[in-house]
């Protein structure tokens, strides 16, 4: 008996989905961040034949649509991969007994523009504050971008300048929650594509793939936003071919990347969302549409 993986054409038609709208677990604000598509994924999960036993996520980034899926209870387990060492160290702290530690650290950070750049001057060597680093960045860089060339905010949200999007509550409360979580998390800083390897013949894995890198050669946001910011994309839709579980892939919406998905066969679905800015976008939703039947 083969699997039969259903494609986009199971999951109800696709609302505009406000990002403000949708619960969150990261700490981070990630530039590309797929907040939006949390109850299209649930969507996804749900309406698979066979409920899947983990989730791998080769691109964590911000993390929002595995994580959901965890605590919803839609799957069992999560492998999840980053390269990226500066966002990887918040994932491994968060993940591990130094949970904790970073928590204190973000309650007790008196903010402000001069403390800030105090902060961020520190070398720390243990994992809570490399990690306690990363979040300052991110949460009073520009954008929330961590890449070489990125800098801190000026007027900011409501005037309120480097302190508009820290709330350290939140954060603490978020980061809390994924110390209860990690007994069903893998995490590793590492290659994403050699974890898609390592579970492509896994029935009982699903996969979610948001590679942080543009795919049109048109396009090269990846390079501003990214510091880990070329990947090859065909071969990415090559090994995605090759899994025995279902996926999601998501992409902007670009030719190539659609062009790529008509190659391999996938199903492509034009996703509507609104940004923080509450403006109307498209992406790209691609899933293996294949179906088997019985033998």
């Amino acid at each position: 008996m083969q699997l039969s993986f259903q494609g986009l054409e199971s999951v109800s038609p696709p609302k505009i989905i406000n990002v403000a709208s949708v619960p969150q677990l990261s700490p981070f604000r990630y530039p590309g961040g797929k907040t939006w598509l949390v109850p299209f994924a649930q969507g996804w999960l749900r309406s698979l034949p066979q409920r899947p036993r983990l989730l791998v996520d080769p691109f964590l980034g911000g993390g929002s649509v595995p994580l959901s899926a965890l605590s919803e209870g839609l799957i069992d387990r999560l492998v999840l991969r980053e390269i990226d060492e500066e966002v990887a160290v918040v994932w491994e702290c968060a993940f591990s007994r130094q949970n904790d530690s970073l928590c204190k650290k973000i309650s007790s950070f008196r903010m402000s523009r001069k403390t800030v750049i105090e902060a961020l001057k520190t070398e720390r060597g243990t994992i809570s504050g490399r990690a306690f680093r990363t979040i300052l960045k991110n949460r009073t860089y520009r954008g929330g971008i961590l890449a070489r060339g990125a800098s801190l905010m000026k007027v900011g949200e409501n005037g309120r300048g480097v302190a508009s999007r820290w709330y350290p509550e939140t954060l603490v409360r978020r980061i809390r929650q994924l110390g209860h979580l990690s007994e069903f998390i893998d995490f590793e800083c590492g290659d994403g594509l050699k974890a898609i390897g390592e579970y492509a013949h896994d029935s009982s894995a699903a996969f979610f793939v948001d590679p942080p890198y543009t795919a049109g050669n048109g396009k090269r946001a990846g390079r501003r936003l990214y510091t880990h910011n070329e990947l090859d994309h065909e071969e990415l839709f090559r090994m995605m071919s090759g899994c025995s579980g279902p996926f999601l892939m998501t992409y902007d919406d670009d030719p190539s990347a659609e062009a790529l998905a008509k190659k391999f066969a996938f199903s492509v679905e034009r996703v509507p969302m609104k940004n923080t800015h509450h403006e109307q976008k498209f992406e790209l939703a691609i899933t293996n549409r294949a179906r088997h039947v019985s033998d």
